[in-house]
């Protein structure tokens, strides 16, 4: 007969710990390490975005929080590694991570615009804090939430809905093959593009006649 798993600890001292008990403890604390992983890859690729479109080390360790001697010491690994092509900041362009940081973007834009009665928005605070990722299972079922929140909410001329068509355009296009991918990983593009496409639906709520 197998041995049940108990908190006592041995020779009947206080109770001590359950092995389910420390795993779920050690569980939370490794997802929130691998999360600050993640975070600290993505700044020092963005550090490399930024100093590839020229901005000085001042306004990097500005921006950034950090300090210049540590900014200075990512750009000095830059330029050792040599110069990369400049990256492409325009909104429309068709490879899987940018199209899937626009869609990102356009559910947080949702999520804000109608609270947290929008179909995406448990969804969305998973994808944010990590817990899931940009796999296509994924990115599938928040294309779905998505819809279902422009049909119960955005009229048909909408920005929000003029976002998803080429949004959802492009993501069923095939992807183009490795040999001609765009610069960047695919965490900083979908960082990239998320931010532009809320900041561009943000100026499209703002503008005369919206």
């Amino acid at each position: 007969m197998a041995v049940e798993e108990t908190n006592n600890a041995p020779g009947g001292g206080p109770p001590g710990l359950t092995d389910a008990q420390a795993a779920g403890m050690f569980a939370g604390m490794n997802e929130v390490i691998r999360a600050g992983e993640e975070a600290r890859r993505l700044r020092a690729e963005l550090i490399k975005v930024c100093a590839g479109l020229g901005w000085t080390q001042d306004r990097i360790a500005r921006l950034t929080g950090l300090s210049q001697p540590a900014v200075s010491k990512q750009m000095a690994k830059e330029r050792d590694a040599g110069p990369g092509p400049v990256m492409d900041l325009s909104l429309s362009q068709g490879d899987p991570p940018w199209l899937e940081g626009r869609l990102w973007g356009l559910a947080e834009e949702l999520a804000e615009a109608y609270g947290p009665d929008a179909r995406r928005t448990a969804g969305l605070r998973a994808l944010t804090r990590g817990k899931n990722g940009f796999a296509p299972e994924d990115v599938d079922v928040l294309r779905r939430l998505v819809e279902e929140d422009l049909r119960r909410y955005a009229a048909a001329d909408s920005a929000h809905r003029r976002a998803y068509d080429e949004i959802s355009r492009g993501l069923d296009l095939p992807a183009a093959p490795p040999s001609v991918a765009p610069p960047g990983t695919p965490s900083v593009r979908r960082a990239l593009a998320h931010r532009l496409q809320r900041d561009a639906l943000g100026n499209a709520h703002t503008s005369p006649g919206h």
